[in-house]
C-alpha cells in the first residue's frame, strides 16, 4: 500500500497498558505496509455518538512491520471519539488511511539514535525500537522517556525487556511525580534535561535525535538540545497534540 491508500479494517481486541491508557489490535489488512515510526488516520464509521472533534485521528503505529496486526495506543479522555472506541468490542468496522510520516530511523548505522518522548509520545518508538532489533540493524539507540509515575507509563514492562534482550538498546525512563506514585522506583527523576544527556550518551554530538511528544515538550527538547550543543540538523520532531 503507499500514502493515500484507504481501506477497512476490524478491531481484534483492546486492552490497558497503563492507568487511562488503551491499546487497540486491529486486523492488517494484506499489502498494508509501512516503515517503523509512521502512522495511519483511523476513522470510525457511523459511531453511535460523535462531537466537534469528528470521528478521525491520526495515531503512530505501536506495532513493528513485522508484527501481524496494527496496533495504536491513546490516553483517554472525554471526547466522543475516545468514549466510543474504549468500548467498542472486538469485531468494529473503522477505515484506516495511510501510512504517512517521516519519524522514520536513519540509515546510517554508525550514527547513534537518541529518542525523547514524554507520555504517549512513546508510540513510534514502539514500533522503530522493536523493528531495529528484529532486523538487527546495529545502530545504537537511546530512548529517553518521561512519564509522572510508573502507572502513566505505557508499554514500560516491555521496553524494560527490550533494553534486557537487545544491547544495543538503551532504556533510560524517569519519573517526574513519584511523590504521588503507589509503587517502587529505582530509576531516573526529573524531567529529561542537559545532564541526564549528558549523564547517558556517549558524546552528545553525533547522533540523530528524535523528539515526540506535546508541542510544549518538543518545544522543550528542542531548546534543551540547542543548549547541550546538538546541531539543529540533527533533530527531527513530531507533535502529538489533543491527546
Amino acid at each position: 500500500m503507499t500514502e493515500g491508500t484507504s481501506v477497512h479494517t476490524r478491531l481484534q481486541k483492546s486492552e490497558l497498558v497503563a492507568e487511562r491508557t488503551m491499546a487497540f489490535h486491529f486486523a492488517k489488512p494484506p499489502g498494508f505496509e509501512f516503515r517503523a515510526g509512521q502512522a495511519i488516520d483511523l476513522t470510525l464509521l457511523n459511531p453511535p455518538e460523535t462531537d466537534a472533534e469528528g470521528n478521525i485521528r491520526t495515531f503512530s503505529l505501536v506495532s513493528a512491520p513485522f508484527d501481524s496486526d496494527l496496533t495504536v495506543a491513546t490516553r483517554l479522555r472525554d471526547s466522543a471519539f475516545k468514549r466510543v472506541l474504549s468500548k467498542e468490542q472486538p469485531g468494529l468496522e473503522v477505515k484506516i488511511d495511510g501510512p504517512s510520516g517521516s519519524l522514520v530511523l536513519h540509515r546510517k548505522t554508525e550514527k547513534p539514535a537518541v529518542l525523547l518522548a514524554g507520555g504517549i509520545g512513546i508510540t513510534p518508538y514502539m514500533s522503530i525500537v522493536r523493528q531495529a532489533a528484529h532486523d538487527k540493524t546495529g545502530h545504537q539507540i537511546y530512548l529517553f522517556y518521561a512519564n509522572r509515575r510508573p502507572e502513566d507509563t505505557p508499554f514500560l514492562d516491555v521496553l524494560t525487556e527490550a533494553a534486557k534482550q537487545n544491547p544495543q538498546f538503551h532504556l533510560i525512563a524517569t519519573m517526574t511525580e513519584m511523590e504521588k506514585s503507589q509503587r517502587a522506583w529505582n530509576g531516573e527523576t526529573g524531567h529529561i534535561d542537559k545532564k541526564m544527556l549528558l549523564k547517558y550518551l556517549p558524546a552528545v554530538e553525533g547522533p540523530i535525535y528524535y523528539v515526540a511528544g506535546p508541542p510544549a515538550m518538543v518545544a522543550a527538547m528542542r531548546r534543551i538540545l540547542a543548549d547541550t550543543g546538538v546541531d539543529d540538523d540533527d533533530v527531527r520532531t513530531e507533535e502529538f497534540s489533543g491527546y
